[in-house]
């Protein structure tokens, strides 16, 4: 169950919130959604894909985290954050926040991003983790952190439709399948994504690559490109993970 609330500082003084990543708190995903606004910092330690909504055919981006159903190969209790990664991904390091809109009562009656919690998440109690909240007043440097998690969503999904129909313009999507060999001669077959094609990138005209990087998107279409390279990360991951066993 799920109990999201207008976060406030009157309410909510209390509140502390557990920052370690586990599979107990939900985190114990093969995938998440990502944006275009943390391409630059995923592309050093994810592979980024992309998928195709079956309900409207819109593209979303995705980051492998795992090789199966329920597997995150960066989950990790040996470290302090339980993660072992430089960047986690925006819609796991948010939490239990999310990004809600009040309607301002002018003459424009615009709405304003705020932010709301989950008061039933797992992560979320008012004895141990991270305040929300400073005791003579103002947010916590934890939850100035949280805002600028939400903003990098935020953002992300107002240029998301964009990037994807530039991509689509140049005709730069196509269909990838992943086949895995593990050293324990497990093999993984992993379906349905979606990445740029690399030679019709580098075909580009002078006036395509200008268009592209003047609106932005030059840089991420590479990024996912050179993203793929961390598919021999998950690989060693998860060959480490059987060694174990």
């Amino acid at each position: 169950m799920t109990k999201h609330v207008l976060l406030n500082n009157i309410h909510h003084q209390n509140i502390r919130v557990i920052t370690q990543f586990a599979d107990s708190y939900g985190d114990d995903v093969a995938s998440v959604m990502v944006y275009p606004t943390e391409f630059l910092e995923l592309q050093k330690e994810y592979p980024i894909l992309f998928r195709q909504d079956p309900a409207n055919g819109n593209f979303f981006a995705t980051t492998l985290l795992g090789l199966q159903q329920n597997e995150n190969l960066f989950l990790d209790p040996t470290t302090e954050s339980g993660w072992a990664a430089r960047y986690i991904p925006a819609n796991i390091a948010r939490g239990p926040f999310l990004i809600g809109f009040q309607r301002q009562q002018n003459d424009n009656e615009q709405q304003t991003a705020v932010i709301h919690i989950d008061v039933d998440h797992p992560r979320v109690n008012e004895e141990q983790g991270q305040a929300l909240f400073l005791e003579q007043g103002g947010n916590s440097p934890y939850l100035e952190y949280i805002s600028k998690v939400l903003n990098i969503a935020h953002q992300g999904m107002t240029v998301n439709d964009l990037m994807f129909t530039a991509f689509k313009q140049f005709e730069l999507i196509e269909p990838v399948k992943i086949e895995i060999d593990l050293d324990n001669g497990q093999k993984h077959r992993l379906t349905g994504n979606f990445t740029i094609n690399e030679s019709k990138l580098q075909a580009l005209t002078a006036d395509q690559l200008m268009q592209l990087n003047k609106a932005g998107f030059l840089q991420l279409a590479f990024a996912v490109v050179f993203s793929m390279t961390n598919i021999r990360k998950l690989i060693e991951l998860k060959n480490r993970q059987e060694h174990k066993q």
